[in-house]
């Protein structure tokens, strides 16, 4: 498990110094005189389409890559390793369908999306390459994270992606950039950025290697690798639609349209912020997991699931409570535009959903690796059921902008429930301790503490008071109750190292 912390926390290091840039480019797209919110809400729908773009034309290489990984690095010389060949080439052989069939139906696309959203149609050719870039770069992501170079992988997507868009908002800003249309036309190839970046290091290290000859580890386990991409890219399609279909129903049915994503976008980039921890934990567990299943040693992943739990729920528990009690003041405090104040409720039903993915662990990563990965394409098609009529009728007809994120937090807490009791009844393995319930009662009694004592007071001096309140108090309490196995050793790290704790 040490491993695991370790790569976990310096991931999650890195996910928030994306973050940290992300909330900048955030600021500057919706501050007073900045960037109009049609604008904002465009680079959220590029993002949205790209990622459905990448889940379809991966077509399940990216759990490929995760699954076998260990058979053939077990059993072939990195130079005759073909995985990384065959994942490549069948995704882009992917993206080649996602583009015909995207030409094929714009006329579609204009139907939808022209009265609310002209500036889709305007710039639609231009997501193609964004989504090609996300493609490419999720197959070399799941490639480096298998042989270790998680953080890496981590640092190009959460923080290099965000430094490319931060530069080109600032040169807009400054006029070196004459327009927006230039801006959105670069920015389409910021994902092909990292991705070639991505590759040249892996080729800089030796590790990437394309080879045509089909190898042994290829013959003999193809059929499996057929039915799970099948089987996988099924899920994770359906799992993908279930979570950018609300940006698109938004932009399609709600009468201000991109105007109405960029809300909901602010509502889910501030939510993201509770979300760091996640992606840390999940590229650092991926590669146990799998040797954990090839090994059949079920103690280790049950380490993982609690762990993973646990860890997650701390984070998640403490970055809700903290961003809830300054939302509103953070709005006027650092001058948002008019209306992004409605983001509030958004995000407050987003942030209750991502405690509830979290708080349930790695289960996703442990069915995926696992032999009933079948279980995976199943309940993604449960929360797409689930979550598109939900969606449809609670955005369009009940709480607007605001539905979507009900939908979600409804349709997730199923959707994890029936995770959890597959993996309970299949393998006997369960995330939850007493510690979960100590860590709720913590963040809610922490949060309401601070709210009594210090929310009448606004300004940017009293987001810092009740911020560091809060830490204190939530964090004292953590390290009281012995919340989580892998805080302890860190805080003792951090005494060391600050010189309060000798070395043993």
């Amino acid at each position: 498990m040490s491993q695991i912390r370790k790569q976990s926390i310096i991931s999650s290091v890195v996910v928030y110094i994306g973050f940290a840039l992300g909330f900048v480019n955030t600021y500057l797209f919706t501050r007073e005189g900045g960037f109009t919110k049609d604008e904002y809400g465009l680079t959220a729908i590029f993002i949205a389409i790209a990622s459905l773009m990448a889940s379809f034309s991966s077509l399940g290489m990216t759990v490929y890559v995760s699954k076998f990984y260990p058979y053939y690095n077990d059993n072939l010389p990195r130079k005759k390793n073909d995985m990384l060949t065959w994942a490549l080439l069948v995704s882009l052989i992917g993206f080649c369908l996602v583009a015909i069939a995207g030409i094929q139906y714009k006329d579609l696309i204009i139907r939808k999306f022209g009265g609310h959203s002209p500036k889709l149609i305007t710039y639609y050719y231009w997501v193609f390459p964004f989504g090609l870039g996300l493609t490419l770069y999720g197959i070399v992501e799941n490639f480096a994270w298998q042989i270790k170079k998680a953080v890496l992988a981590n640092f190009l997507r959460e923080v290099q992606f965000r430094l490319f868009t931060t530069i080109l908002i600032v040169l807009t800003i400054i006029g070196v950039l004459t327009d927006f249309d230039l801006f959105i036309k670069i920015y389409s190839f910021t994902y092909l950025g990292i991705a070639f970046i991505m590759i040249a290091y892996l080729i800089a290290k030796g590790y990437f290697h394309l080879t045509f000859s089909v190898s042994i580890v290829t013959k003999k386990f193809y059929k499996k690798i057929l039915i799970l991409a099948s089987f996988v890219f099924g899920g994770n399609f359906v799992f993908t639609i279930s979570s950018v279909f609300d940006s698109f129903l938004i932009a399609s049915v709600l009468k201000d349209g991109l105007a109405a994503v960029a809300v909901f976008t602010l509502a889910q980039n501030i939510a993201s912020l509770i979300q760091a921890p996640q992606r840390g934990v999940i590229s650092a567990s991926m590669g146990p997991l799998s040797q954990a299943w090839k090994d059949k040693d079920f103690g280790r992943i049950q380490r993982i699931y609690q762990r993973s739990s646990i860890n997650q729920l701390v984070f998640a528990v403490g970055m809700f409570s903290l961003i809830w009690l300054n939302f509103t003041d953070g709005v006027f405090t650092f001058h948002f535009q008019k209306g992004y104040l409605d983001a509030k409720w958004v995000f407050f039903f987003i942030g209750l959903m991502r405690i509830v993915d979290m708080g349930t662990g790695v289960n996703a990563q442990i069915i995926t690796t696992s032999v009933f990965w079948r279980f995976d394409f199943f309940t993604g098609l449960i929360l797409v059921f689930i979550t598109l009529p939900l969606d449809y009728v609670l955005t369009k007809h009940y709480f607007g902008v605001v539905g979507p994120a009900i939908a979600n937090l409804i349709s997730f807490t199923i959707y994890n429930a029936i995770r959890y009791w597959y993996i309970k009844k299949k393998f006997d393995l369960q995330p939850f301790t007493i510690q979960t319930l100590y860590t709720i009662l913590l963040g809610l009694g922490t949060f309401f503490c601070c709210y009594f004592l210090l929310d009448n007071y606004q300004g940017f001096v009293w987001i810092v008071i009740r911020s560091t309140l809060f830490c204190l108090i939530y964090l004292a309490g953590i390290l009281l109750f012995k919340l989580s196995p892998d805080i302890q050793p860190v805080w003792q790290t951090v005494l060391k190292r600050a010189g309060i704790k000798k070395e043993d």
